[in-house]
């Protein structure tokens, strides 16, 4: 493996943490995006701490994650279905 030590910066604090090189981009991405999201909360929510901030941020992105994950599961199981029209219309046609 190709590793690489970084430090991303979420909430105001460092993450020292060693990653595969190829995963540089995505990492930082993702801190950035984090970062984002707790500045907009933070103009429009009340909260104690940032963990508050951290708690609505973890929910959105598992929000989108699992929404994402049903959407592909939808999606497969639809071209299965399409797949199998398709092959019995091929088996029989022959």
């Amino acid at each position: 493996m190709n590793e690489l030590s970084i430090t991303v910066h979420i909430a105001d604090r460092p993450y020292h943490l060693t990653i595969d090189r190829r995963d540089e981009k995505i990492i930082r991405k993702a801190a950035k995006a984090i970062s984002v999201l707790l500045k907009e909360y933070s103009e429009i929510y009340a909260f104690k701490d940032k963990q508050d901030l951290l708690a609505m941020a973890a929910l959105n992105y598992a929000t989108l994650a699992f929404n994402s994950e049903n959407r592909l599961s939808f999606n497969d199981g639809e071209w299965s279905k399409k797949l199998l029209v398709l092959d019995e219309i091929l088996t029989n046609s022959t």
